[in-house]
């Protein structure tokens, strides 16, 4: 199976946006090497702004550029980004409406041995709860392609969340793709497990192990977290007995919480919700953290097995 780091096709299709349009710019916070920016700033030098380790000022000047007409992308490590620039973000991207995409990287437990300073687990909670931003997090290559690929042609400001590590293929090239829907990896009748970002590989083989068992699950890749699919999550409400959700973030202010509100006020039904505690993560590698935490695949089916 093969694996790629969603952040190096970013960099592919940004490098070809970039080509035939010179209004396209790429800003980082001495973060090119960790957003595999290299090859864009060499390429487009012109076209490329380094402002140091210095998130409030790289907001703000991407939102003044945005607001002159360039249509800025922004990188920065998730873990910084949605805290150090929490006001900006607000006020000069959301507030503002400027057309700014952040782009988070090394978001969730990338960081993991690193600990709680480097670790992006509440950013979730705190960007999607900003009046006029959009959330993605796209799970592997072929889904972080075509969502940039839209981003690229869009004028509305977002916040996409990108690992560090290179994932399994979860798609393939020609897969129905739309920005703002949901999309069923696998239909079932019993249970739906709803994901997204990089745990959604996870969900995928869940629902493999569930097959074998004999339990019909129904995976969903949320690669949307706002604005929501309510409507695929209305459906499995009403076809599915519950809903389980997965995420590598803080159960507080994310997938979990989302969905459950949607289903509270819309048809209401068992939410199971897998994720991380609210107390600081263990320090370890990602593939550990969720083994510890119960969200990798064995650890989905195990929790449908004993809620079935």
């Amino acid at each position: 199976m093969n694996k790629f780091s969603n952040k190096m096709i970013i960099n592919d299709v940004l490098c070809r946006a970039a080509a035939a349009d010179k209004n396209l710019v790429v800003l980082c916070s001495d973060s090119r090497g960790s957003a595999s920016l290299e090859p864009f700033a060499k390429n487009f030098p012109a076209q490329f702004v380094e402002v140091g380790i210095a998130e409030q000022n790289l907001v703000s000047i991407a939102a003044g550029m945005a607001a002159c007409g360039k249509r800025p992308f922004v990188f920065s490590p998730a873990s910084f980004l949605s805290t150090r620039a929490v006001d900006q973000i607000k006020v000069d991207v959301g507030y503002s409406h400027t057309n700014v995409k952040l782009v988070g990287v090394s978001g969730g437990v990338s960081y993991g041995d690193l600990g709680l300073t480097h670790q992006a687990v509440n950013d979730i909670a705190t960007i999607a709860s900003t009046p006029g931003l959009r959330v993605f997090l796209p799970s592997d290559n072929f889904q972080t392609e075509k969502i940039f690929q839209a981003l690229v042609h869009d004028d509305e400001p977002a916040y996409i969340r990108v690992g560090r590590n290179p994932v399994a293929d979860v798609y393939d090239k020609n897969f129905s793709f739309e920005l703002h829907k949901s999309t069923t990896i696998q239909d079932g009748s019993d249970v739906t497990i709803i994901s997204c970002g990089e745990i959604v590989q996870h969900a995928k083989a869940a629902g493999e192990l569930l097959k074998a068992k004999k339990i019909s699950a129904r995976v969903i890749d949320m690669h949307c977290l706002k604005p929501i699919d309510a409507a695929a999550i209305i459906k499995a409400a009403k076809e599915t007995k519950f809903i389980v959700t997965a995420e590598e973030h803080v159960k507080i202010g994310g997938l979990g919480s989302i969905v459950a509100q949607v289903v509270a006020e819309n048809f209401l039904v068992k939410v199971i919700s897998l994720g991380l505690p609210d107390s600081p993560v263990i320090p370890a590698a990602p593939e550990k953290i969720f083994k510890h935490y119960g969200f990798d695949a064995e650890g989905i089916a195990e929790k449908i097995y004993s809620s079935m």
